[in-house]
Protein backbone atom coordinates (compact mmCIF):
# COMPACT_ATOMS: atom_id res chain seq x y z
CA UNK A 1 0.00 0.00 0.00
CA UNK A 2 1.47 3.33 -1.11
CA UNK A 3 1.00 6.14 1.38
CA UNK A 4 0.20 9.62 0.12
CA UNK A 5 2.67 12.42 0.90
CA UNK A 6 1.60 14.82 3.61
CA UNK A 7 0.37 18.28 2.56
CA UNK A 8 2.99 21.02 2.72
CA UNK A 9 1.03 22.84 5.44
CA UNK A 10 1.04 19.72 7.61
CA UNK A 11 4.77 19.26 7.10
CA UNK A 12 5.39 22.90 8.03
CA UNK A 13 3.21 22.60 11.14
CA UNK A 14 5.00 19.42 12.25
CA UNK A 15 8.38 21.04 11.66
CA UNK A 16 7.40 24.12 13.69
CA UNK A 17 6.08 21.94 16.52
CA UNK A 18 9.30 19.91 16.52
CA UNK A 19 11.38 23.09 16.71
CA UNK A 20 9.32 24.35 19.65
CA UNK A 21 9.92 21.07 21.49
CA UNK A 22 13.66 21.18 20.72
CA UNK A 23 14.06 24.79 21.86
CA UNK A 24 12.05 24.13 25.02
CA UNK A 25 14.32 21.19 25.81
CA UNK A 26 17.41 23.34 25.21
CA UNK A 27 16.08 26.04 27.54
CA UNK A 28 15.35 23.47 30.26
CA UNK A 29 18.79 21.88 29.82
CA UNK A 30 20.63 25.24 29.69
CA UNK A 31 23.07 24.18 32.41
CA UNK A 32 24.17 21.25 30.23
CA UNK A 33 23.98 22.90 26.81
CA UNK A 34 25.95 26.02 27.83
CA UNK A 35 29.20 24.19 28.76
CA UNK A 36 28.93 22.18 25.54
CA UNK A 37 28.60 25.35 23.44
CA UNK A 38 31.48 27.02 25.30
CA UNK A 39 33.58 23.94 24.59
CA UNK A 40 32.69 24.20 20.89
CA UNK A 41 33.72 27.88 20.95
CA UNK A 42 37.08 27.04 22.56
CA UNK A 43 37.63 24.21 20.06
CA UNK A 44 36.89 26.54 17.13
CA UNK A 45 39.47 29.03 18.43
CA UNK A 46 42.14 26.50 19.44
CA UNK A 47 41.80 23.92 16.61
CA UNK A 48 44.10 25.80 14.17
CA UNK A 49 46.85 25.87 16.80
CA UNK A 50 46.35 22.18 17.59
CA UNK A 51 46.60 21.11 13.95
CA UNK A 52 49.57 23.44 13.45
CA UNK A 53 51.39 21.52 16.21
CA UNK A 54 50.42 18.20 14.59
CA UNK A 55 51.83 19.37 11.24
CA UNK A 56 55.12 20.07 13.04
CA UNK A 57 55.32 16.33 13.86
CA UNK A 58 54.50 16.92 17.55
CA UNK A 59 52.71 13.87 19.05
CA UNK A 60 48.98 14.36 19.44
CA UNK A 61 49.11 13.81 23.20
CA UNK A 62 51.77 16.48 23.72
CA UNK A 63 50.05 18.87 21.31
CA UNK A 64 46.78 18.44 23.19
CA UNK A 65 48.55 19.01 26.51
CA UNK A 66 50.12 22.24 25.23
CA UNK A 67 46.77 23.54 23.96
CA UNK A 68 44.97 22.70 27.22
CA UNK A 69 47.76 24.34 29.24
CA UNK A 70 47.47 27.49 27.13
CA UNK A 71 43.67 27.56 27.57
CA UNK A 72 44.05 27.13 31.34
CA UNK A 73 46.61 29.93 31.48
CA UNK A 74 44.39 32.35 29.57
CA UNK A 75 41.38 31.43 31.73
CA UNK A 76 43.30 31.96 34.97
CA UNK A 77 44.67 35.33 33.87
CA UNK A 78 41.22 36.56 32.80
CA UNK A 79 39.64 35.35 36.04
CA UNK A 80 42.28 37.13 38.12
CA UNK A 81 41.94 40.38 36.17
CA UNK A 82 38.15 40.37 36.34
CA UNK A 83 38.03 39.35 40.01
CA UNK A 84 40.54 41.99 41.13
CA UNK A 85 38.90 44.81 39.16
CA UNK A 86 35.34 43.93 40.18
CA UNK A 87 36.28 43.64 43.87
CA UNK A 88 38.12 46.96 43.82
CA UNK A 89 35.22 48.68 42.09
CA UNK A 90 32.68 47.20 44.50
CA UNK A 91 34.59 48.67 47.46
CA UNK A 92 34.56 52.15 45.90
CA UNK A 93 30.91 52.22 44.78
CA UNK A 94 29.77 54.41 47.77
CA UNK A 95 32.39 57.04 46.87
CA UNK A 96 31.47 56.95 43.19
CA UNK A 97 27.76 57.13 44.03
CA UNK A 98 28.37 60.22 46.16
CA UNK A 99 30.29 61.89 43.35
CA UNK A 100 27.49 61.05 40.91
CA UNK A 101 24.91 62.65 43.21
CA UNK A 102 26.92 65.89 43.20
CA UNK A 103 27.04 65.81 39.40
CA UNK A 104 23.29 65.18 39.24
CA UNK A 105 22.73 68.25 41.45
CA UNK A 106 24.78 70.33 39.00
CA UNK A 107 22.76 68.94 36.08
CA UNK A 108 19.48 69.76 37.88
CA UNK A 109 20.66 73.34 38.40
CA UNK A 110 21.61 73.68 34.73
CA UNK A 111 18.23 72.31 33.64
CA UNK A 112 16.40 74.73 35.95
CA UNK A 113 18.16 77.65 34.26
CA UNK A 114 16.70 76.67 30.89
CA UNK A 115 13.21 76.09 32.29
CA UNK A 116 13.28 72.32 32.72
CA UNK A 117 12.23 71.08 36.13
CA UNK A 118 13.96 67.90 37.25
CA UNK A 119 15.24 67.38 40.75
CA UNK A 120 18.54 65.81 41.69
CA UNK A 121 16.63 62.93 43.33
CA UNK A 122 14.94 62.13 40.02
CA UNK A 123 18.29 62.14 38.26
CA UNK A 124 19.72 59.88 40.94
CA UNK A 125 16.96 57.37 40.26
CA UNK A 126 17.45 57.79 36.52
CA UNK A 127 21.22 57.22 36.62
CA UNK A 128 21.89 54.76 39.43
CA UNK A 129 25.56 53.80 39.31
CA UNK A 130 25.14 50.82 41.59
CA UNK A 131 22.40 49.47 39.30
CA UNK A 132 24.46 49.98 36.12
CA UNK A 133 27.55 48.41 37.61
CA UNK A 134 25.41 45.68 39.12
CA UNK A 135 24.41 44.73 35.58
CA UNK A 136 28.07 44.64 34.55
CA UNK A 137 28.99 42.56 37.59
CA UNK A 138 26.08 40.18 37.08
CA UNK A 139 27.03 39.72 33.45
CA UNK A 140 30.61 38.85 34.39
CA UNK A 141 29.42 36.59 37.20
CA UNK A 142 27.04 34.68 34.91
CA UNK A 143 29.76 34.24 32.33
CA UNK A 144 32.25 33.12 34.95
CA UNK A 145 29.67 30.79 36.50
CA UNK A 146 29.28 29.20 33.06
CA UNK A 147 33.05 28.66 33.13
CA UNK A 148 32.95 27.38 36.71
CA UNK A 149 32.65 23.79 35.55
CA UNK A 150 36.04 24.15 33.92
CA UNK A 151 36.95 20.48 34.30
CA UNK A 152 33.94 19.36 32.24
CA UNK A 153 34.61 22.00 29.58
CA UNK A 154 38.28 21.05 29.29
CA UNK A 155 37.37 17.36 28.99
CA UNK A 156 34.93 18.20 26.19
CA UNK A 157 37.57 20.32 24.46
CA UNK A 158 40.17 17.54 24.72
CA UNK A 159 37.85 14.86 23.34
CA UNK A 160 36.58 17.11 20.54
CA UNK A 161 40.11 17.99 19.41
CA UNK A 162 41.13 14.33 19.39
CA UNK A 163 38.00 13.35 17.48
CA UNK A 164 38.62 16.05 14.87
CA UNK A 165 41.98 14.51 14.01
CA UNK A 166 40.33 11.19 13.10
CA UNK A 167 36.99 12.51 11.81
CA UNK A 168 37.94 12.26 8.12
CA UNK A 169 38.83 8.59 8.34
CA UNK A 170 35.58 7.76 10.15
CA UNK A 171 33.53 9.60 7.53
CA UNK A 172 35.23 7.69 4.73
CA UNK A 173 34.21 4.43 6.40
CA UNK A 174 30.54 5.20 7.07
CA UNK A 175 29.49 7.67 4.36
CA UNK A 176 28.24 6.68 0.92
CA UNK A 177 29.69 9.93 -0.49
CA UNK A 178 32.68 10.56 1.76
CA UNK A 179 34.40 13.20 -0.37
CA UNK A 180 31.25 15.31 -0.66
CA UNK A 181 30.62 15.03 3.08
CA UNK A 182 34.22 15.93 3.93
CA UNK A 183 34.16 18.87 1.52
CA UNK A 184 30.99 20.19 3.13
CA UNK A 185 32.42 19.74 6.63
CA UNK A 186 35.61 21.49 5.55
CA UNK A 187 33.53 24.42 4.31
CA UNK A 188 31.58 24.47 7.58
CA UNK A 189 34.65 24.40 9.85
CA UNK A 190 36.59 26.82 7.66
CA UNK A 191 33.76 29.36 7.82
CA UNK A 192 33.34 29.07 11.59
CA UNK A 193 37.10 29.12 12.26
CA UNK A 194 37.59 32.10 9.95
CA UNK A 195 34.87 34.04 11.76
CA UNK A 196 36.25 33.24 15.21
CA UNK A 197 39.85 33.95 14.22
CA UNK A 198 39.07 37.34 12.68
CA UNK A 199 36.57 38.30 15.38
CA UNK A 200 38.98 37.32 18.15
CA UNK A 201 41.85 39.34 16.67
CA UNK A 202 39.63 42.37 16.12
CA UNK A 203 38.15 42.06 19.62
CA UNK A 204 41.61 41.80 21.19
CA UNK A 205 42.73 44.89 19.28
CA UNK A 206 39.60 46.78 20.34
CA UNK A 207 40.00 45.84 24.00
CA UNK A 208 43.72 46.66 24.08
CA UNK A 209 43.20 50.03 22.35
CA UNK A 210 40.39 51.10 24.67
CA UNK A 211 42.19 49.87 27.77
CA UNK A 212 45.44 51.68 26.87
CA UNK A 213 43.70 54.96 25.99
CA UNK A 214 41.63 54.88 29.19
CA UNK A 215 44.81 54.16 31.18
CA UNK A 216 46.52 57.17 29.57
CA UNK A 217 43.47 59.32 30.42
CA UNK A 218 43.67 58.19 34.04
CA UNK A 219 40.29 56.43 34.13
CA UNK A 220 40.03 53.93 36.97
CA UNK A 221 40.06 50.20 36.17
CA UNK A 222 41.09 50.47 32.48
CA UNK A 223 41.81 46.73 32.37
CA UNK A 224 38.20 45.99 33.35
CA UNK A 225 36.78 48.32 30.68
CA UNK A 226 39.17 46.95 28.03
CA UNK A 227 38.22 43.38 28.92
CA UNK A 228 34.55 44.33 28.79
CA UNK A 229 35.04 45.87 25.33
CA UNK A 230 36.86 42.71 24.20
CA UNK A 231 34.10 40.35 25.37
CA UNK A 232 31.13 42.45 24.25
CA UNK A 233 32.65 42.96 20.81
CA UNK A 234 31.49 39.38 20.13
CA UNK A 235 27.90 40.50 20.79
CA UNK A 236 26.59 42.07 17.57
CA UNK A 237 24.78 45.40 17.31
CA UNK A 238 24.45 46.34 20.98
CA UNK A 239 27.58 44.86 22.56
CA UNK A 240 29.82 47.85 21.93
CA UNK A 241 27.11 50.25 23.16
CA UNK A 242 26.75 48.34 26.44
CA UNK A 243 30.53 48.27 26.91
CA UNK A 244 30.75 52.07 26.57
CA UNK A 245 28.23 52.97 29.30
CA UNK A 246 30.21 52.12 32.47
CA UNK A 247 33.45 53.64 31.14
CA UNK A 248 31.68 56.89 30.23
CA UNK A 249 30.06 57.02 33.67
CA UNK A 250 33.44 56.45 35.32
CA UNK A 251 35.00 59.28 33.31
CA UNK A 252 32.08 61.54 34.23
CA UNK A 253 32.45 60.78 37.94
CA UNK A 254 36.23 61.21 37.97
CA UNK A 255 36.85 64.20 35.70
CA UNK A 256 33.51 65.66 34.60
CA UNK A 257 31.64 66.17 31.36
CA UNK A 258 34.61 66.94 29.12
CA UNK A 259 36.38 63.69 29.96
CA UNK A 260 33.13 61.71 29.57
CA UNK A 261 32.68 63.29 26.15
CA UNK A 262 36.17 62.27 25.05
CA UNK A 263 35.58 58.70 26.25
CA UNK A 264 32.32 58.62 24.29
CA UNK A 265 34.20 59.83 21.20
CA UNK A 266 36.82 57.11 21.78
CA UNK A 267 34.18 54.36 21.79
CA UNK A 268 32.27 55.91 18.89
CA UNK A 269 35.33 56.21 16.65
CA UNK A 270 36.73 52.80 17.62
CA UNK A 271 33.47 50.95 17.07
CA UNK A 272 32.77 52.72 13.77
CA UNK A 273 36.26 52.05 12.42
CA UNK A 274 36.18 48.43 13.58
CA UNK A 275 32.57 47.71 12.58
CA UNK A 276 32.47 49.57 9.27
CA UNK A 277 36.04 49.37 7.96
CA UNK A 278 38.25 46.71 9.54
CA UNK A 279 35.83 43.80 10.05
CA UNK A 280 34.10 44.08 6.64
CA UNK A 281 37.49 44.30 4.92
CA UNK A 282 38.83 41.24 6.74
CA UNK A 283 35.66 39.13 6.62
CA UNK A 284 34.33 40.25 3.26
CA UNK A 285 30.97 38.58 2.65
CA UNK A 286 31.99 35.39 4.42
CA UNK A 287 29.15 35.53 6.94
CA UNK A 288 26.36 35.84 4.40
CA UNK A 289 23.84 36.84 7.10
CA UNK A 290 21.46 39.75 6.78
CA UNK A 291 21.58 42.53 9.36
CA UNK A 292 18.03 41.75 10.50
CA UNK A 293 18.90 38.08 11.01
CA UNK A 294 21.99 39.04 13.05
CA UNK A 295 19.88 41.22 15.35
CA UNK A 296 17.08 38.67 15.69
CA UNK A 297 19.61 35.92 16.39
CA UNK A 298 21.04 38.06 19.18
CA UNK A 299 17.60 38.39 20.77
CA UNK A 300 16.64 34.75 20.26
CA UNK A 301 19.85 33.06 21.43
CA UNK A 302 20.12 35.53 24.32
CA UNK A 303 16.63 34.57 25.45
CA UNK A 304 17.37 30.87 25.00
CA UNK A 305 20.82 30.65 26.60
CA UNK A 306 21.44 33.94 28.40
CA UNK A 307 24.75 35.87 28.02
CA UNK A 308 26.49 32.86 26.47
CA UNK A 309 23.78 32.73 23.80
CA UNK A 310 24.31 36.42 22.99
CA UNK A 311 28.06 35.80 22.90
CA UNK A 312 27.65 32.92 20.40
CA UNK A 313 24.59 34.19 18.52
CA UNK A 314 26.33 34.81 15.18
CA UNK A 315 28.30 31.50 15.08
CA UNK A 316 25.18 29.53 16.05
CA UNK A 317 23.14 31.21 13.31
CA UNK A 318 25.94 30.65 10.80
CA UNK A 319 26.02 26.97 11.74
CA UNK A 320 22.25 26.77 11.26
CA UNK A 321 22.49 28.43 7.85
CA UNK A 322 25.27 26.10 6.67
CA UNK A 323 23.32 23.07 7.93
CA UNK A 324 20.23 24.21 6.01
CA UNK A 325 22.30 24.68 2.85
CA UNK A 326 23.52 21.09 3.03
CA UNK A 327 20.19 19.61 1.90
CA UNK A 328 18.14 20.46 -1.21
CA UNK A 329 14.95 20.15 0.87
CA UNK A 330 16.04 22.82 3.36
CA UNK A 331 18.21 25.01 1.14
CA UNK A 332 15.32 27.39 0.49
CA UNK A 333 15.07 28.15 4.21
CA UNK A 334 18.75 29.16 4.25
CA UNK A 335 17.91 31.91 1.75
CA UNK A 336 15.84 33.69 4.41
CA UNK A 337 18.91 33.90 6.66
CA UNK A 338 21.18 35.26 3.93
CA UNK A 339 21.95 38.80 2.84
CA UNK A 340 20.97 40.44 -0.45
CA UNK A 341 23.40 38.17 -2.37
CA UNK A 342 22.97 34.85 -0.61
CA UNK A 343 24.07 32.52 -3.30
CA UNK A 344 27.22 34.06 -4.77
CA UNK A 345 29.76 32.69 -2.37
CA UNK A 346 27.93 29.42 -1.92
CA UNK A 347 27.84 28.98 -5.68
CA UNK A 348 31.60 29.47 -5.81
CA UNK A 349 32.02 27.02 -2.96
CA UNK A 350 29.79 24.44 -4.64
CA UNK A 351 31.66 24.89 -7.91
CA UNK A 352 35.00 24.36 -6.20
CA UNK A 353 33.59 21.33 -4.36
CA UNK A 354 32.32 19.87 -7.65
CA UNK A 355 35.75 20.38 -9.19
CA UNK A 356 37.34 18.71 -6.18
CA UNK A 357 35.00 15.73 -6.37
CA UNK A 358 35.47 15.48 -10.14
CA UNK A 359 39.25 15.53 -9.72
CA UNK A 360 39.07 12.90 -6.98
CA UNK A 361 36.85 10.63 -9.10
CA UNK A 362 39.21 10.95 -12.07
CA UNK A 363 42.15 10.03 -9.86
CA UNK A 364 40.20 7.06 -8.51
CA UNK A 365 39.41 5.85 -12.04
CA UNK A 366 43.08 6.22 -12.97
CA UNK A 367 44.05 4.08 -10.00
CA UNK A 368 41.55 1.36 -10.98
CA UNK A 369 42.76 1.41 -14.58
Amino acid sequence: MISKPLPSFTVAALTAASLVVVFAAIRIAESIVTPFLLALFIVAVSAPGFFWLLRRKIPSGLALLLVIAFILGVGLVLSMLVGTSVDGFARNIPFYQERLQLINAQIATMLARVGLSMSAEQLNHLVDLSYVMGLVGNGFNRLLSSLADAFLILLLVAFMLLEMSSLGEKIRRISSQPEATIAHLDYFFATINSYFAIKSLVSIGTGVLIGVVLWIMGIDYPILWGLLAFLLNYVPTIGSLIAAVPAILMALIQFGFASAGWVAVLYLVTNNVVGNLIEPRLMGRSLGLSVLVVFLSLVFWGWLLGPVGMFLSVPLTMALKIALESSPETEKFALFLGDDQPSAQQTDSNTSDDRLLSSDSEQEETRHD
